[in-house]
């Protein structure tokens, strides 16, 4: 269950560290949380500055305290705009922003370097190669190992890489958003660039826990609208069904068909708690075969979904571009 590829070895799953990762609840269980990803082998820690304006990367950061620096993979993000009451508002990946933004990443998570480092998105104001290169400068300087992207498009991935080599880039990718394998994972794959996929239990609706009623899931996610839940409910009853055969829960089926999805692709799970993580854990155990992965593909084919998933919001100079 490794990743190779750009001088990195790397499990299959990485720990993402945002939403509940990055509150003020129960630090000690999330900094345990991590310990145990680590001895288990998941060494990809995800994260961004923007994840509770920072709370993520000082968990992450007292957490790696003793720890051998080679033991962890730190993937963060940078650039989006956080308003006081934890609204994004806006993106700043100008070239003149990064290394300003990288030097409290460092103090945060009390490091010498990042081993990846990437723009939350792309301004259509700013030419890719800008925001690149600047990174790029941050990698000669010795500050950062390794240069990523997240949600682009295949021309922008292309046009990122031929500035400095790009290591992974990040895409949400589940059951019920499977658009990356039109154009972004045959690109990457063509470059010799990793997939890291976030968003494996599609907003919470692959948790096995999701209703109609339910207070947990995203409300602007299109596949929780009025016109839509319904009908999304019950393809996943229709998972739960071929869970139930293979005798594991919903979600451990989604992750169990996402580590089927390419040797190039790391499945990021969201884990503050150990009880959490281990459930997530026992997917690597879980095997499908081609007959088990069509029943699962057919069950959620996507002509069945009803509404799409996140949108991937696009910026020009600083502001959402409709």
């Amino acid at each position: 269950m490794l990743y190779k590829n750009n001088d990195v070895q790397l499990h299959k799953l990485g720990l993402g560290c945002g939403g509940r990762m990055s509150n003020d609840h129960n630090k000690e269980e999330k900094i345990a949380t991590i310990h145990e990803a680590l001895e288990y082998g998941i060494n990809h820690l995800n994260t961004a500055d923007f994840y509770g304006s920072g709370k993520s990367e000082l968990i992450i950061g007292e957490a790696l305290k003793g720890q051998k620096r080679e033991q962890a993979y730190v993937s963060v993000k940078f650039g989006m705009l956080t308003a006081p009451n934890g609204g994004m508002y806006g993106l700043d990946v100008r070239p003149l922003a990064i290394k300003n933004y990288l030097t409290y990443t460092l103090k945060r998570l009390n490091l010498d370097y990042i081993d990846l480092y990437q723009p939350a998105r792309i301004d259509l104001g700013i030419p890719v190669e800008e925001t690149i290169g600047a990174v790029a400068d941050l990698v000669k300087a010795g500050y950062v190992r390794q240069i990523g992207v997240s949600q682009v498009d295949a021309d922008t991935l292309r046009k990122a890489n031929s500035v400095h080599p790009i290591s992974f880039v990040e895409m949400e990718y589940s059951l019920f958003n499977r658009s990356i394998e039109h154009d972004i994972m045959p690109t990457a794959r063509e470059l010799g660039i990793g997939v890291v996929a976030f968003g494996a239990l599609a907003h919470g609706l692959l948790s096995g826990t999701c209703s109609k009623d339910s207070e947990t899931h995203s409300p602007w996610v299109p596949l929780f609208f009025e016109q839509n839940i319904d009908r999304n409910l019950e393809l996943v009853e229709q998972l739960r069904t071929i869970a139930d055969e293979k005798h594991v829960t919903v979600p451990q089926l989604a992750l169990a068909w996402m580590l089927t999805k390419g040797e190039d692709l790391i499945t990021i799970i969201g884990a503050s708690r150990r009880t959490t993580l281990q459930d997530s854990l026992k997917a690597v155990n879980v095997k499908l075969s081609a007959d088990d992965i069509q029943k699962i593909e057919t069950a959620v084919s996507p002509e069945k979904i009803a509404g799409n998933s996140f949108p991937n919001m696009k910026f020009r100079n600083g502001v959402a571009a409709v």
